[in-house]
């Protein structure tokens, strides 16, 4: 970082320790109006000229400034004839304000001396700047980046803002000059790291403010070709030269232009930089007694680096002991004998190994195993003791002095393994087990998980053959995802597969498509996937192993406690006990706190052991509301207990919406939350959870009805955009079974969340349909509601389609059904979707005054999240009124809470509409930044059409700015859009390319 300024570190003289409290820090800022604090308290600076000489006595760093050279700082080439005497006069002034001994007195001129470490925000920058430097030399990006954005974060405006002189201007210039250029590297830094489509948005901003500033530009292309906007990145190089030669009659820098190539030829080089792995280091041992090693041995690099290097701190310390948990099949001790092979040379003294069959129904006794220990060391059988401690105590003697490595093989508890441990200086222990020895004092421990999808193929090809797996790689891709990864699967898979030359990895993928045929493939020879967690099933309790087969039957990526509570019908905390005692059998994994997940191939197996174990009750046992037993009674609870959870959520999000007195009952009860940010926290969290689930239930259905309004009560996951295509799938399914199951009510429900998700993702015409169609099933099934969410749907799909007509009678019946239901916030929402009806037939008064009118409801019932829909649909209105300073505002409250609500669909559109007010106010270049940020947040939701409208808006902005060739290309991508949507937006732009196209 070229160019730093640099103010020495000041430290200030201590008070005396008589004072009862050490007086407040005096803190300065340079970087933005010069000011001075005792610890909070503001403190008066004076006039511009006192500032003036107060910020030239700081930036002198410590050291003394002549009365000549103050006079020279504050007036320049024509001092007044009292100059001296001013300056005197400041000085004097600011002593008083300033502790004693700060503004010194030296050699007919002043200095500041003495500040505590951090007192001046400059010295504080260039501390943060060096830091980050140094951080990113040693390659750590996320921190560089961190203390950048602290350093960059103390600018408070313009640096010396409001000091006169010519001085001051002179380090306007330089501290300026420098605040780009830590900008420049921190942007540069967030390229490195990947983030380059949110740096569009502030990267255009600073173009449109620095022009002429090449390395910006440079930035800017880069962002945009790593975002896949390529045509934009050559048009900023295009925008560049022009510009260059009209202000300075000069060519863009060798280093842009060679940027432009690069882009041209798609040079791969451009593409998101890596950093490189570290290479793995290896401990090269072997020693006697251990099995033969794999010759295919894959992967697990990081995992054979970690354990070796335990082994190598063995020399020097009391026994290295690894203790590796995993699930049966995971591959714990090929990668134990493998790591123990390659420490050969680390314990010249030998190496012991048992398998303690601790997975098994009997275990190995310690005084068998250590008998074995004592004669494998030279002990004869007459001097081996009887006993457990004795045998213990001679084994720990025996091996005092060498170095020797003992491989404890699938131990069954800490209980098992602790006699065996050598337990002196030089020696150590590698133990595997399916139970995480948390007990085992000193042990390092380590959770052996499934193979990466690269580690698995290549033991797959391996297996093999390259020859037969390189022309069906989708297909073994296929075959490893269908295994888990599990590498005893995978070999099982692959020993299958090259012993029958007939087969193509295909047919075997096929084979293990089928979920129910799945484990039954999965074996070969002696080796079988199910024979191996049926051990560890075998010796499950038995409320362990009814909570393990139950668990098992939800869809989902994982399951939290309390749903898991729910499933088994049981308090919170004797869950928690159940699942922890699972997890340490490694038959469950605990994916983050209170969160738990099976294994793919091991939830198979308790789905199988659910069907074979889990039986009716006693003849005349009562009927459970989802089925006749145990399986479908924990499904039906712990459906119940999403949808209770859902409504509740809903109604804290949406105070006085009357969704949630038309939802199915529920006879298991759902959590309770304290606040909006819980209850918000609970839906993203379960999204893929609750949409999984949801999604299982389509096969069942008298589970339809609630599993349909599920969905309904948790539609803000479709708004939200992170799980918009998975809400829209569970749509469809649910949509498909209620057809199949022919009730009206039921059917019309599942339509009305698939039309909604349609309209989120701008399919404004398949909405429309279906929203059609909920109006006619739900009349004729007397079900209220989903008539006025479909007519409001319809009212908003018609403004899209520039049918205002008809968008405003579905919406007048939108409003007059809601009234009649009582339903407030659905008629503020129907209020607020006619005010746009109203602004784009040039009804402005009108539409602004529904807006308010719906506003006010939203706020009279406390409904914060629909609150700023209804500021949203006023900004607009008060922005087309020409009343842009209340309409940004309005427009800010809304974006607040959206982003707070994590509702990225209308975070990204008020952003859009943000944009249109800045450029009704001729703020252009911030006009642009909205824009660009709006097409980030609303990336891959929303649809097209959306998109289109908002490249329209920054083709607009970036022409203002001077960046017409990218506008070219944003207004073509919009027109391109209209076109494939035969929208009508697409002639207004034509006639905005045309002026562009022909200059």
């Amino acid at each position: 970082m070229d160019g730093v300024p640099r103010v020495p570190e000041q430290r200030r003289p201590g008070y005396s320790t008589n004072a009862a409290e050490p007086p407040a820090a005096l803190r300065f800022s340079v970087l933005g109006p010069v000011r001075a604090w005792r610890g909070e308290e503001q403190l008066p600076t004076g006039s511009p000229q006192q500032r003036a000489l107060l910020a030239a006595l700081l930036l002198r760093e410590g050291r003394t400034a002549t009365a000549g050279e103050l006079i020279d700082a504050l007036w320049g080439e024509e001092p007044p004839s009292q100059a001296l005497a001013a300056v005197r006069t400041y000085a004097s002034r600011l002593r008083k304000v300033l502790d004693p001994g700060v503004l010194v007195s030296e050699s007919g001129g002043y200095a500041v001396r003495g500040l505590a470490e951090g007192a001046l925000d400059l010295a504080v920058a260039q501390e943060l700047a060096a830091e980050a430097e140094k951080a990113r030399n040693a390659g750590d990006l996320c921190h560089a980046r961190k203390v950048l954005g602290r350093a960059l974060a103390l600018w408070d405006g313009e640096a010396l803002a409001g000091v006169p002189g010519s001085y001051a201007e002179a380090q306007r210039v330089r501290l300026e000059e420098w605040r780009l250029q830590l900008l420049e590297s921190r942007l540069d830094m967030d390229l490195e790291q990947g983030c380059h489509a949110e740096a569009v948005s502030e990267l255009t901003a600073l173009t449109a403010a620095h022009p002429l500033r090449e390395r910006l530009r440079e930035l800017l292309m880069l962002a945009l070709y790593r975002s896949g906007r390529q045509a934009e990145a050559l048009a900023v190089y295009a925008d560049t030269r022009r510009l260059l030669a009209d202000e300075l009659g000069v060519d863009p820098r060798p280093g842009l232009s060679e940027l432009q190539q690069r882009i041209l030829q798609a040079d791969p080089a451009l593409a998101e930089p890596s950093a490189p792995a570290p290479e793995p280091t290896a401990v090269p041992v072997r020693p006697a007694q251990l099995p033969a090693t794999v010759p295919d041995f894959t992967g697990r690099s990081a995992f054979v680096s970690e354990l070796s290097e335990v082994l190598a701190s063995a020399e020097g310390r009391v026994m290295a002991v690894s203790a590796l948990a995993g699930i049966g099949g995971v591959g714990k001790t090929t990668l134990a004998v493998h790591v123990a092979h390659q420490a050969r040379t680390a314990f010249p003294d030998g190496q012991l190994y048992v398998d303690l069959q601790g997975a098994g129904p009997r275990a190995a006794e310690p005084e068998t195993v250590l008998g074995s220990f004592l004669r494998a060391l030279g002990t004869a059988d007459s001097a081996i003791p009887d006993s457990l401690e004795e045998r213990s105590a001679l084994y720990r003697s025996v091996l005092d002095g060498r170095r020797v490595l003992v491989l404890l093989d699938n131990a069954k508890d800490a209980a098992q393994v602790r006699p065996l441990l050598p337990g002196t200086e030089g020696c150590a222990a590698l133990v595997t087990s399916r139970v995480r020895m948390v007990d085992l004092a000193g042990a390092h421990l380590v959770d052996l998980d499934v193979m990466s999808p690269e580690e698995a193929l290549s033991l797959f090809t391996k297996i093999v053959g390259e020859e037969r797996v390189g022309s069906e790689r989708e297909a073994a891709l296929d075959v490893v995802a269908a295994c888990g990864f599990l590498p005893l699967a995978i070999r099982i898979a692959a020993s299958r597969l090259a012993a029958r030359r007939t087969w193509t990895v295909s047919v075997l993928a096929a084979k293990l498509a089928d979920e129910r045929r799945r484990l039954d493939e999965l074996q070969a020879g002696d080796l079988a996937v199910k024979a191996t967690f049926e051990l560890g099933y075998g010796a499950l309790e038995p409320a362990q192993a009814r909570a393990f087969r139950l668990l098992g039957l939800a869809d989902g990526p994982d399951i939290s406690l309390a749903a898991a509570a729910a499933v088994l019908d049981l308090p919170v905390d004797e869950t928690e006990d159940l699942l922890e005692s699972l997890v340490d059998t490694s038959l469950l994994e605990s994916a983050a706190p209170g969160r738990y997940r099976y294994h793919d191939l091991v939830r198979l197996y308790a789905r199988a052991c659910a069907e074979r174990d889990e039986w009716p009750p006693s003849v005349g046992a009562p009927p459970t509301p989802f089925g006749q037993w145990g399986r479908d009674a924990a499904l039906s609870r712990l459906l119940d207990f999403y949808l209770a959870t859902a409504a509740g959520v809903y109604a804290i999000e949406r105070p006085g919406d009357r969704l949630v007195d038309h939802l199915a009952a529920t006879t298991y009860q759902g959590m309770r939350f304290p606040d909006r940010k819980g209850a918000r926290d609970w839906l993203y969290t379960e999204a893929n959870c609750l949409l999984s689930f949801a999604r299982q239930c389509a096969d069942r259905p008298e589970a339809l009805r609630r599993a349909i309004d599920l969905l309904w009560a948790a539609v803000d996951i479709s708004e939200s955009g992170a799980n918009s295509k998975e809400y829209e799938a569970t749509a469809r399914t649910l949509m498909e079974a209620a057809r199949q199951v022919g009730v009206e009510q039921v059917e019309a429900r599942a339509l009305m969340t698939l039309s909604h998700a349609h309209l989120d993702s701008g399919r404004f015409d398949l909405a429309d349909q279906e929203a059609e169609q909920v109006i006619s099933l739900a009349h004729r099934a007397d079900d209220a509601l989903p008539v006025c969410w479909a007519h409001n749907a319809r009212g908003v799909i018609a403004l899209y389609q520039g049918r205002n007509a008809d968008g405003e009678e579905h919406l007048s019946h939108a409003i007059r059904h809601f009234r009649a239901l009582g339903d407030r916030p659905g008629e503020a929402s129907a209020l607020c979707n006619l005010s746009r009806i109203r602004l784009a037939t040039g009804r402005t008064e009108s539409a602004v005054s529904l807006a308010q009118e719906g506003m006010e409801i939203y706020d009279a019932m406390g409904n914060s999240m629909r609150g700023a829909n209804g500021r949203y649909a006023l900004g607009m209105a008060l922005t087309q009124s020409g009343q842009l300073a209340p309409a940004a505002d309005r427009l800010l409250e809304a974006l607040e809470v959206f982003r707070d609500s994590r509702q990225r669909l209308w975070e990204g559109m008020t952003l859009f509409r943000l944009a249109e007010v800045d450029i009704a106010a001729q703020r252009y270049a911030q006009a642009a930044a909205n824009a660009e940020m709006a097409l980030t947040v609303l990336r891959g939701i929303g649809g097209e059409w959306r998109r289109g409208n908002v490249l329209t808006v920054l083709g607009h902005a970036l022409t203002a700015v001077g960046h017409t060739g990218r506008a070219r290309v944003c207004w073509e991508e919009a027109v391109s859009i209209y076109d494939e949507l035969g929208s009508p937006e697409a002639a207004a732009v034509r006639a905005l390319l045309a002026p562009v196209r022909a200059a």
